[in-house]
């Protein structure tokens, strides 16, 4: 469970909540903290300046400040509607309404003399003390006639302590904070976990139906809930299902195919022997030739079948050389030429003049003409023509494009796309006589890409008045190296 995704989404979604939950109790204790001594600073300035007569008052009529202490202590004066200052009936300027107002605001009450010296504190604290003239500066001065007798400074006095409005209040919103964190921090929790669910549940339906491809049925697929991440990495899964099905599928028509091509000629080798071991065949040389045509059939399908593993494994080695195309091709039709004319088939071929050479391997590249202009003999009816053309296309970069068209009677829509496949056939009653291996263009295929080509086919190419369309043609591609003086 430790090793659970959800597990490590939901301790790390947690972790997060604690923190920001810890960050928010502080900043906002802190402001509001700010935000009363800010107050309670003004407050005082207020009060100050209301007070300030009050002192001179008191100056003026005791000659000082003794006693002044006391007085502040015990409250100055307080003040009616009207703005007449009411008594407390022991002498001017001393009454009940300070300690009615700052006091109940948790101000302190610090007076300095003209020396600087403090007089009066509610505290008792500083008593006797030097204040400096920076302290000073923060003041509201005390005059009379016009001469500068003391200084007054009202400051916060203990505004969070324990048992004043002001604590309360801060305590009530520290308290509150910590509630709505709390429920929030719940909140979060039930939404997240229904989130991490989400993002969980396709992942294990994901896992089961790995774990079931890893046993063996590739016919396994995830449902796509949704068009985000996990939806793609579903849809990505079913396409690798797929591709592993189509792999299976391939591997198993492979071995099929390879054991079918492998058991005839094989057949026909071990019939011959036990005919000559049996008498029934005699030991002669056309006996011989006919075990030794076997072979080499064997032979060259064994051959096939290792060209075409090493081609789409990446391994086969090409022997690149400057090569001019237009020779080859005409070299490759003068050497067929003669079957051609057997089955009275016209060979054509269409071949610019000056095409530019080419860094091909002649070897494999005369392998796949040969193997398209004898694919193409042996669909052309007798009587037919085959065209061999090569033109320059333009493009980045540019590319010859070599195409071999036949007038035979083409190929189904259905069979196109897999006529490259290895031993596929379109027609499935054919022979090796009529049909081949059906490894040719297989080959052609992947030689043509080993190269960097393209490879491609149509069917039907003709049209002939109400007479059915006919005709195939099979073109590839090979790409030119870049001019030396272009990028």
């Amino acid at each position: 469970m430790r090793n659970s995704l959800i597990f490590k989404l939901m301790g790390t979604f947690l972790l997060v909540i604690a923190i920001g939950a810890l960050v928010i109790s502080i900043l906002v204790s802190r402001a509001t903290q700010n935000a009363f001594s800010i107050y309670t600073t003004r407050s005082g300035q207020v009060w100050a300046q209301r007070l300030a007569p009050v002192l001179a008052d008191y100056y003026a009529q005791n000659g000082s400040w003794q006693n002044v202490n006391g007085v502040l202590q015990d409250g100055l004066v307080s003040i009616d509607p009207s703005g007449m200052m009411m008594g407390n009936g022991q002498g001017p300027g001393r009454g009940l309404g300070f300690r009615a107002g700052a006091g109940m605001m948790g101000q302190r009450l610090i007076l300095v003399d003209r020396q600087g010296i403090v007089v009066g504190d509610t505290q008792n604290e500083w008593i006797g003390k030097q204040i400096s003239p920076s302290e000073m500066k923060n003041g509201e001065q005390v005059t009379v006639n016009n001469d500068q007798v003391g200084t007054l400074l009202v400051t916060p006095n203990n505004i969070a302590g324990a048992g004043t409005p002001a604590g309360e209040f801060l305590v009530s919103v520290k308290q509150s904070i910590v509630t709505s964190v709390v429920f929030a921090g719940i909140i979060a929790m039930i939404l997240g976990a229904v989130l991490f669910f989400q993002i969980t549940a396709p992942l294990r339906e994901l896992k089961k139906a790995a774990v079931s491809i890893a046993h063996g049925d590739l016919n396994q697929r995830v449902a796509i809930h949704s068009h985000d991440e996990l939806g793609e990495l579903g849809q990505a899964f079913n396409h690798m299902a797929e591709s592993l099905a189509d792999a299976e599928m391939q591997r198993q028509h492979l071995v099929a195919d390879v054991a079918h091509e492998l058991r005839t000629p094989l057949a026909a080798i071990q019939a011959t022997l036990e005919g000559m071991q049996d008498g029934v065949l005699p030991l002669d040389d056309e006996q011989v030739a006919a075990l030794h045509s076997e072979t080499m059939l064997l032979n060259r399908l064994v051959g096939d079948l290792r060209l075409l593993s090493l081609a789409e494994a990446g391994q086969l080695k090409l022997e690149l050389s400057d090569t001019d195309l237009g020779d080859l091709i005409q070299q490759v039709v003068d050497r067929i030429k003669s079957q051609a004319n057997q089955k009275n088939i016209t060979l054509e071929t269409n071949i610019p003049d000056h095409l530019p050479g080419i860094k091909v391997d002649s070897d494999r590249i005369t392998q796949v003409l040969n193997n398209l202009i004898g694919n193409a003999l042996r669909y052309t009816p007798e009587g037919g023509t085959i065209t061999i053309w090569a033109e320059l296309l333009a493009g980045i970069p540019q590319s010859i494009q070599v195409s071999v068209t036949d007038s035979g009677p083409g190929i189904d829509s259905e069979a196109l796309p897999r006529v490259f496949d290895r031993f596929y056939r379109g027609d499935k009653s054919r022979t090796r006589a009529s049909g081949g291996s059906g490894l040719g263009l297989a080959i052609v295929k992947q030689l043509v890409e080993t190269h960097g080509g393209v490879v491609e086919a149509a069917s039907p190419v003709f049209q002939s008045g109400d007479q059915p369309a006919y005709g195939t043609q099979i073109s590839f591609r090979l790409p030119l190296p870049p001019s030396p003086g272009k990028a």
